[in-house]
Order: structure tokens, then C-alpha cells, then sequence
């Protein structure tokens, strides 16, 4: 289970919680214009617009989790199980794989307002990456340097692209439903509130933060999307890098999976926030943290040469880096 964002200052950011109970060696990765992404039923691109992110371990194709390109453009896939359907092939469609969404959109696309056109063509097809890998049930969110944002679930009845007005997605239940649920804590507030319970009670105002009583606190999906949204659209930082992204992996740290929190159905094992993940979309730099590394790390896409034809990949630093001063 995930949880990814956007925040807006005076520049764009965007990013996710990646929650799993494994982690399959993820590392950033760098794929430059060159590089030539194959693909199973669609011609293979050979020149493409650079792209950064955090993808599974696999050797010779990036299975990005997360990503952006050098034009802003960024994109999560987060676990949508019960609901993600996928199809058999299309005629008159362009049929990419999930596992190639994020390459085919990024490669492509500059904006939003581009993946949407780019999307109204594409039929995901069921095809896994290997037998040993097979396909997990993903939706995704989009968004761009303009702060616009969509989410995308492929559905029993189709295709769905919503626009995201919150900036924020989870798991389950599909968008739409998740939007819907945020009337239900339409009077939270970061003030405290004045007394409506009674004219003739009076009701102390004991503690700050009781604008929020009644916000979500557990880990289920539908709980984080309704904690993250009301943090994120009452975040505050300054403007500067520095501060916003500080600002925003607190966002994420809002709905942070501690180990042991989470039981999977096995006895050694607990979902937790293996990493979380902040494009500074306009500069091309990604910043993370791990479980183990509360330390910021950072990996800058125009650092590298972007016309090569070579994946360039960095291991996650998962060592606590402590910064001893006496």
C-alpha cells in the first residue's frame, strides 16, 4: 500500500510513500534519451525525453515505481488490488503493458494535459514482465511543473481518468470514491473550533489541534487518503528548495508505515514505508529517504549525460547516516 502526493510553493514537487512488506532491491535510475526502451506490443522507441526515478532492481529494463522526466512531467503507480483490470490486446489501440506505462508516457509527454491524450489511445494489455514477475494491480497519478494532476485506474468498464483537485491518491477504494469521502471530515479545520454544541454548555478549549479531532489516524488506505490531504492542503513552508522539500516528505511522514504495524499473513512479516520519494520537477532532482536513512539523499538527473544510450543506477543508501558532532 502507498500513498503519493504533489505540493506546490514556488516551484512543484511530487513524490510517494512506497509501503510493501519487501523490498526488491530498489535504486534510482536514471534512463537517458538514448537508451532504447523495447516493448512487447508496440514499436520500440529509441530517442526520448530523459527520465529519473526509483525502480525495481531489475537489470536491463527500469520497472519504475515512480518517475519523472526532464520536462516535469511525474507519475506513481500505487497498488489498486481487487479493483485494476487489465485486457487482452486491441486492434486500433496502442497496447502497452503496465510495466511500460510509466516509460511510454514519460518518453512522450510534457504535461498533463499530454498524458491525457496520450492515455485516450492506450489499452493496458495482460501481459507479465517475467513468469517470476507477474503483473501487480496498479492506478496512477500524474502530475506536472503547472501543479495539475489526474488519476488513472484501469477499471472493469474501462479506462478511468479523473482529475485530482487534492493532489493526493492511496490505494483503494478507486478515486472517486476516495474524493467522495473527504465530505465526511468537511469540518476539520487547523483552528480550533468554537462551541456549537450547546449554548448553555461551556466546553473548554483544553488543547491546540482540536480543529482536527476527528481526523483520521490508522493506516488503512481510505484513512491515509483522508490524513494526507487534510496535511497537505494545510501545509506551510517557505518557498526555497530546501524548505519545501523538508515541507513536503513531512507531508508524506504524516502517514508513515512503522514496521510491525502492519501484519501480512506471515509471521516475520510487516507492511512498512521502505522509501519515500520528492521530485523538484522544474530542477529534475530527486530526493528520498528509506526506512533505515531518515537521512535526505538526492540524485540529479542533469548531473549525468543525457544523451548516452546506458541506464545509469544508483543503489539506495539504507544505513542510518548519523551526524556526529562531539
Amino acid at each position: 500500500m502507498c500513498t503519493a502526493s504533489n505540493y506546490i510553493t514556488d516551484k512543484h514537487y511530487f513524490g510517494r510513500n512506497f509501503d510493501y512488506e519487501i523490498s526488491y532491491h530498489e535504486r534510482v535510475t536514471v534512463t537517458p534519451r538514448n537508451y532504447e526502451f523495447k516493448f512487447r506490443k508496440i514499436d520500440d522507441i529509441k530517442t526520448h525525453y530523459a527520465i529519473i526515478g526509483i525502480a525495481a532492481g531489475v537489470d536491463g529494463y527500469p520497472l519504475y515505481y515512480d518517475a519523472c522526466n526532464e520536462k516535469g512531467l511525474a507519475i506513481a503507480g500505487l497498488n489498486f488490488a481487487g479493483n485494476a483490470v487489465y485486457r487482452e490486446y486491441e486492434d486500433g489501440m496502442v497496447n502497452v503493458t503496465p510495466f511500460e506505462l510509466i516509460p511510454y508516457i514519460l518518453g512522450k509527454a510534457t504535461s498533463v494535459s499530454e498524458a491525457k491524450e496520450l492515455l485516450s489511445e492506450i489499452n493496458l494489455v495482460n501481459i507479465n514482465f517475467a513468469e517470476e514477475l507477474p503483473l501487480s494491480p496498479l492506478h496512477w497519478m500524474l502530475s506536472d511543473n503547472n501543479g495539475d494532476a489526474i488519476v488513472v485506474e484501469p477499471m472493469e468498464d474501462g479506462l478511468k481518468i479523473y482529475d485530482n483537485p487534492v493532489g493526493v491518491l492511496t490505494n483503494n477504494p478507486p478515486f472517486d470514491k476516495q474524493l467522495f469521502y473527504l465530505n465526511n471530515y468537511r469540518h476539520l479545520s487547523n483552528k480550533n473550533p468554537e462551541n456549537t454544541f450547546g449554548s448553555d454548555i461551556d466546553l473548554d478549549e483544553y488543547s491546540r489541534g482540536m480543529g482536527a479531532i476527528g481526523l483520521p489516524g490508522d493506516l488503512s488506505s481510505a484513512s491515509r487518503f483522508a490524513k494526507v490531504a487534510f496535511t497537505r492542503a494545510n501545509s506551510y513552508s517557505d518557498s526555497d528548495e530546501l524548505s519545501s522539500v523538508g515541507q513536503f516528505l513531512h507531508i508524506l511522514g504524516s502517514v508513515e508505515q512503522q514496521n510491525g504495524c502492519t501484519f501480512i499473513d506471515d509471521p516475520d512479516l510487516f507492511e512498512y514505508t521502505i522509501y519515500s520519494s520528492c521530485y523538484s520537477t522544474e530542477k529534475g532532482i530527486l530526493y528520498y529517504k528509506t526506512y533505515n536513512n531518515s537521512q535526505i539523499t538526492s540524485v540529479n538527473l542533469y548531473s549525468e549525460d543525457l544523451d548516452s544510450d546506458n541506464l545509469i543506477n544508483y543503489d539506495l543508501i539504507n544505513e542510518e547516516q548519523i551526524n556526529f558532532i562531539n
